[in-house]
């Protein structure tokens, strides 16, 4: 091949890459992740979606792209968000399961992958576990059926007479009335007092902790709540300032600074999520097809940082019990 032919081609090769990359990314599945929260909240679960997918083969920016939409703590902006990205064709929708009820309510054709600390079946998002049907299906981590169980925690490490506070959120969690009437029963089976308080905004948990001091409440159950999530860091800050021993549903509140957390990992439900729901579905499968995931799996997680902050001895038993122990 003479030079300047050569030149030629190279040229006109150069010059179809932009294009030849345009097309590819044009070409790639589109995946929606609609959010209650912000990004920075919901970092670390964002990391573990991204782990699920690249698990499975697919990496974001390189065969699959993520189009986020985050409603920055205003619920309200859901509903806009998630009709946004049904207008935009994308190729599956996945998010916590509040948002997901605004995904579900804006198409009723593009797949939706939940993610859920509740019971998908008592919050009205799939009628049956094994086969959801329809274009819904996810993983759930099963926050709500817990607060039993952390009661009885609580319970075994503050004894009575002390009350135990139970803070809920009447605007964000869909199970709030399930869990209030939960956690009321299984205080009157273990004979404790429970001093039951709503919170749905910054404000209004400040408030409740300035009624938890106000009424010496002895211990503190944190309900399941996205939003409580969202604000761990002001919770467990309050709690040890109040020395109010707390528990919550995930390890990123004892991370924060909190006293335990008993539940599923949501992080690796976010991680299953990518890799068992959104790939497959990716590559053809019908949400539908797809069973509803239940955790078979809990993690009791104890700080003794604070523990020690809070002048308070973990039970042998319990630091036997649990599966990570902070110091």
């Amino acid at each position: 091949m003479k030079r300047r032919q050569f030149i030629t081609l190279l040229g006109g090769a150069a010059a179809a890459w932009p294009i030849t990359a345009r097309a590819q990314r044009a070409s790639m599945p589109v995946i929606g992740f609609l959010d209650a929260t912000t990004a920075a909240d919901t970092a670390y679960r964002v990391s573990a979606f991204r782990d699920g997918l690249k698990e499975a083969g697919f990496i974001d920016g390189h065969n699959v792209a993520i189009e986020f939409r985050w409603a920055e703590n205003k619920f309200d902006r859901l509903p806009a968000l998630a009709a946004d990205l049904a207008q935009r064709q994308v190729a599956v929708i996945v998010g916590s399961n509040v948002s997901m009820r605004a995904a579900r309510a804006a198409t009723s054709t593009i797949p939706i992958v939940f993610i859920s600390g509740g019971d998908p079946i008592a919050t009205g998002l799939v009628a049956n576990l094994n086969r959801p049907g329809g274009n819904i299906t996810g993983v759930s981590f099963a926050m709500t059926t817990l607060q039993p169980k952390r009661l009885e925690l609580l319970h075994e490490l503050v004894p009575p007479p002390a009350t135990i506070a139970s803070l809920h959120d009447p605007i964000h969690s869909p199970d709030f009335e399930i869990e209030t009437r939960d956690v009321e029963a299984a205080a009157r089976e273990l004979g404790r007092n429970i001093l039951s308080l709503n919170a749905s905004s910054p404000r209004e948990i400040d408030a409740a902790f300035a009624t938890i001091v106000q009424s010496r409440g002895g211990a503190l159950l944190v309900g399941s709540s996205i939003f409580f999530n969202t604000r761990r860091r002001q919770l467990a800050a309050l709690a040890a300032r109040h020395g109010v021993p707390a528990i919550g549903g995930i390890r990123e509140f004892v991370l924060a600074g909190g006293l335990m957390s008993y539940g599923a990992s949501d992080t690796d439900a976010y991680r299953r999520a990518g890799s068992q729901y959104v790939a497959p579905i990716l590559r053809g499968t019908k949400p539908g097809d797809l069973p509803v995931e239940m955790p078979t799996k809990y993690e009791l997680v104890i700080n003794v940082v604070a523990a020690k902050a809070l002048g308070l001895e973990i039970p042998d038993r319990l630091l036997a019990l649990a599966d990570e122990v902070i110091e």
